[in-house]
């Protein structure tokens, strides 16, 4: 289902899906490719750590380093089922909001994660831009996309002559909301909002549906794990994890204040029975079974 006010880009919001349910069963590889991906790229400790796209805390064990963690999405349900696993673990925040309109305060995070969510983003640089912003200086930002150079799609240009100019920059949108995007555009888009890439890894290498049926997961994601580093930059694989450091100027020193009012960009909160407060223009954001409301 497709969000969005006047004064918002849409969403590509999956409320009410049986995303757990459905989509990953059968995809033990690539989690398993991801995680690896991940453990390599992210620094493993911090105090604060926000993943943009949780939706069910998928990767909320990769977090087990930072003292505190905010699983963001714009699905209340997918949070939902987050906020039912980790109900026993207080380092976890859950949070409903806009990736465009980011509820936290300047510098306020450590680090960011973005997996398996740039593929919904139709606004790269406004999207890093409230990324960039939200990071402290030298922070880190972790995040995957969909390639459109890879191996299958540039042997289907090849073979059919059909398919989306892979030369192209910019992204190929194959169904609504749903891009593949030229690495250089989001190295581009990166830079221009002051990330500084430290490293890639070219990621889920063996998909290929024969293939997971003759070979055992764990097996297929050891082997991933090897060639990420050494493919990466070949266009071979559908999936592509940057690393990168936050540039902007500063002191890397974490601002103590994590929220920020959408309507008036105070930082002065108060927690009520209604939920957080700002203290400057009073809006409330609501608190409903652990999950702050800031859409």
């Amino acid at each position: 289902m497709l969000h969005g006010r006047a004064s918002r880009l849409a969403i590509c919001s999956y409320e009410n899906s049986r995303y757990r349910t459905r989509f990953w069963p059968g995809r033990k590889y690539e989690d398993r490719a991801e995680r690896i991906a991940l453990a390599k790229m992210l620094p493993p400790t911090g105090k604060r750590l926000c993943e943009i796209g949780a939706g069910f805390g998928r990767l909320a064990d990769e977090y087990a380093g930072y003292d505190c963690v905010v699983l963001l999405d714009y699905s209340v349900s997918l949070l939902r089922e987050a906020a039912e696993r980790l109900e026993n673990d207080p380092r976890f925040i859950f949070v409903a909001a806009d990736l465009y309109d980011l509820p936290f305060a300047d510098s306020a995070l450590d680090s960011v994660v973005t997996v398996r969510v740039l593929h919904h983003v139709v606004n790269l640089p406004l999207a890093f831009a409230q990324i960039a912003r939200v990071l402290r200086p030298r922070g880190a930002y972790v995040t995957e996309f969909a390639k459109k150079r890879h191996l299958k799609a540039r042997l289907r240009r090849w073979l059919t002559r059909r398919g989306p100019d892979l030369d192209n920059l910019e992204p190929h949108e194959f169904v609504r909301l749903n891009f593949d995007f030229h690495p250089r555009q989001v190295v581009q888009a990166l830079g221009s909002a002051g990330f500084r890439l430290k490293e890639e890894r070219a990621v889920s290498t063996f998909r290929v549906a024969a293939l997971k049926r003759l070979v055992p997961s764990w097996l297929l994601a050891w082997a991933d794990g090897l060639l990420q580093r050494p493919l990466a930059g070949r266009d071979l694989t559908p999936s592509i994890f940057l690393s990168t450091e936050s540039g902007k100027p500063g002191d890397a020193q974490l601002n103590r204040m994590l929220w920020r009012c959408l309507t008036c960009g105070s930082t002065d909160f108060e927690a009520s029975g209604e939920g957080l407060v700002c203290r400057a223009c009073g809006r409330i954001y609501p608190i409903l079974e652990d999950i702050i409301d800031f859409r």
